[in-house]
């Protein structure tokens, strides 16, 4: 299942035109905002999908009867573009434990690369609900690996992976071999140039927020 926010307006849109902006995005403290608005929006989305219990809230002048999330939640994302994203998770599932992937791409010189792990920290998963988080969704090579590193892990009760921006290849590819996972994203963009950078698309998510890199990621 695939849920695009992009076909229904809302504030969101105004989050994702200033990330793609050229000249609005060189602010990098307001990148990485954004990135953390859209994973506020995505996780209020993602909410809606827990399991709700009714508790009884005292307040000063009585009981209120609350449906609140009974779902145990886990927060995933791929170091280092995902944090931003992971954060505006984290600021409404804040009682939710956390997973990291470290990888990058190591391109090829013929265009090609590979997805390389170099650490992975999880908690259990059984019977949790799981969301990997990552800015881009080109290929889906580097979602699709994180997933599987965490996978490892344990048995998650559900698996949502949210992203800001993918394509319809990428989607194509997670769907074929993560078919249990539920997909959102803020917009889908069609093009991939040959370096599997999403067009239009907003540029190198992770240097933008962070600084240029000397190593892929």
């Amino acid at each position: 299942m695939v849920n695009n926010l992009s076909t229904v307006n809302s504030i969101a849109n105004r989050f994702l035109a200033e990330l793609r902006d050229a000249v609005v995005q060189a602010d990098r403290m307001r990148f990485r905002r954004n990135l953390e608005r859209i994973g506020e929006v995505l996780a209020y989305e993602i909410s809606k999908t827990l399991d709700y219990g009714q508790r009884n809230v005292e307040t000063p002048l009585g009981i209120a009867e609350m449906n609140l999330p009974e779902d145990k939640v886990v927060l995933s994302t791929i170091l280092r573009a995902g944090l931003p994203l992971h954060q505006g998770f984290l600021n409404y599932f804040d009682w939710a434990d956390n997973a990291f992937v470290a990888s990058y791409r190591a391109q090829h010189k013929d265009g090609t690369f590979e997805v390389n792990t170099e650490y992975v920290s999880c908690p259990p998963l059984e019977d949790k609900i799981l969301i990997l988080s990552d800015p881009m969704l080109a290929t889906g090579t580097s979602l699709v690996k994180a997933a599987e590193e965490l996978l490892r892990t344990g048995t998650p009760k559900k698996l949502h992976i949210a992203t800001v921006l993918a394509t319809t290849d990428g989607i194509r590819y997670v769907r074929r071999n993560v078919p249990k996972a539920t997909i959102w994203t803020a917009a889908i963009d069609e093009e991939l140039t040959a370096r599997s950078y999403i067009v239009p698309g907003l540029g190198d998510a992770g240097d933008l927020a962070f600084g240029e890199k000397i190593q892929g990621e």
